[in-house]
């Protein structure tokens, strides 16, 4: 029996556009509670099963968008069949055009952000910092701290994946066969990473989907800087113990900065300016700067390509692969030829098309969720019931094991009345309760494929208690710093 009711009516039309809850006022249309239906337990056991194989991703070899995407269409044909039963045929077509306003919005904003990421890359500027790291003669606990600050001031800027990956080739380069230093970099390299990201709204897909909602503005993310740093030193510090100050085998190697690169890197900035005045002070969606900042990237691209064709480069100037190239998939990070032309698209075609798609997913799969009136009920539970605190402490818990990605949509969708103090908790608490587990986060996920066999899903579960002390103390310093952000 479906039952209607007031609390799902509220926060499920929450989760939709203002046409659908002015067409449910004019009595055309019911927001239903599937959450006792035979519908609404299916779509949960489709959702349980393709999440399932999301976290076996590594054992299957099973790419993580699939069984997301196939589980959403899924769940929006169960959502619109029961619907219809009931002669409602517009509401699940209002509820779906809605998420994927959500999804193409998110989509086109980490579109221009990788492929610039991309291009720089192609233009050597991440070869050129690695090779900086590697021929300097640092000690392996020097090598240990300066990759873990790197990794904290870089990730805010260029994301927490690009960052962790790139600094995880430094460790390998100069660890060599010590398993025992590279394996404790790449902890630390992933906690840096996650902690960095978590104060700022490009550094992960949690603080960027907070910002682009309007709940934190741009320059209040920076309050959670202090307990991003306590989250990072505190494990590192207790990790650097087990680190010798050994200096490892000199590493000769070379770089070159391509035409262009500083010039890219200047205008990944000019970007991220204009999104955030686009946001700020125009009241523009943040994706209208980033896309604009796009088009000048073709722009310039197209200036290098006719360059290239006049002044082709040198032969050894092709060094080899790109510094975030990933171990088993050369196909995506191919060596430069010096005499080819530049082409932007070669850095389009380069983005994270797998994760892409795999927010497609997440996000279909939880609205639809959200409108059989699940999102209602685990509102109620967690922030009714235990309270705003507690709950968004044990979201950190969450996402070590479920991907941050979709706790925090689901956490958006419910849209819990909280103040700022408590979006801050809950971004700062998604965002680096995922490096409690290895599996938790993005950045460990691609650091295991990069450092196969020496930086694995247990060698992580050993240092978990240091990560949990560092996890505890930086909600303490949240609550102790911003204290006047809590009402």
């Amino acid at each position: 029996m479906i039952r209607l009711s007031p609390r799902v009516l509220l926060a499920s039309t929450a989760t939709l556009s203002p046409w659908s809850v002015l067409a449910s006022e004019a009595g055309s249309s019911t927001m239903l509670d599937l959450t006792g239906h035979w519908a609404g337990f299916a779509a949960l056991a489709v959702f349980f099963v393709a999440y399932a194989l999301v976290i076996a991703e590594e054992t299957l070899h099973l790419r993580k968008s699939k069984p997301v995407m196939v589980a959403a269409g899924i769940i929006w044909v169960l959502v619109a069949i029961v619907y219809a039963q009931h002669g409602d045929t517009h509401t699940a077509e209002i509820a779906v055009r809605h998420n994927l306003l959500e999804f193409a919005e998110l989509f086109l904003f980490l579109l221009a952000a990788m492929t610039y990421i991309n291009a720089m890359d192609e233009r050597g500027v991440f070869d050129l910092l690695r090779v900086k790291l590697v021929t300097q003669g640092y000690s392996l606990r020097t090598i240990f701290w300066i990759t873990g600050a790197l990794a904290f001031v870089i990730s805010p800027v260029a994301d927490n994946l690009t960052t962790a990956l790139l600094l995880a080739t430094v460790v390998i380069a100069v660890g060599g066969q010590n398993r025992k230093f590279v394996g404790v970099a790449c902890i630390n390299i992933v906690i840096a990473a996650n902690a960095g990201g978590a104060f700022s709204p490009f550094g992960d897909i949690t603080t960027l989907m907070v910002w682009q909602k309007g709940l934190v503005q741009f320059g209040q993310f920076f309050q959670l800087f202090l307990p991003a740093v306590v989250n990072w030193m505190v494990p590192a510090f207790i990790m650097s113990l087990a680190v010798g100050k050994e200096s490892p085998d000199p590493v000769h190697e070379q770089a070159v900065l391509h035409h262009g690169g500083g010039v890219i890197v200047g205008l990944f900035l000019f970007t991220i300016v204009m999104a955030v005045c686009a946001h700020n002070f125009l009241h523009l969606p943040p994706v209208m700067g980033m896309m604009t900042g796009l088009g000048l990237l073709k722009f310039y691209g197209y200036y290098l390509k006719r360059r290239d064709h006049f002044f082709p480069a040198p032969p050894e100037q092709n060094l080899g692969d790109t510094a975030l190239a990933l171990e088993g998939e050369p196909s995506k990070q191919k060596a430069r030829d010096g005499a080819s032309q530049y082409n932007i698209f070669k850095s389009l075609e380069r983005a994270e098309w797998d994760t892409l798609m795999f927010f497609y997913g997440v996000i279909l799969c939880v609205g639809g969720l959200g409108t059989m009136g699940y999102l209602a009920m685990g509102s109620e539970l967690m922030y009714g019931q235990l309270g705003p605190t507690t709950a968004n402490i044990l979201i950190g818990f969450l996402s070590a094991v479920v991907d941050n990605i979709p706790v925090m949509f689901a956490v958006l969708a419910m849209r819990p009345d909280m103040d700022l103090g408590q979006w801050l908790l809950v971004t700062l608490t998604a965002g680096v309760g995922g490096s409690l587990l290895s599996v938790g986060s993005a950045a460990g996920v691609a650091v295991m494929g990069q450092a196969r066999g020496v930086y694995t899903f247990f060698s992580h579960l050993k240092w978990s208690w240091a990560i949990l002390l560092g996890y505890a103390a930086s909600v303490w310093t949240h609550f102790l710093v911003n204290a006047s952000s809590f009402s």
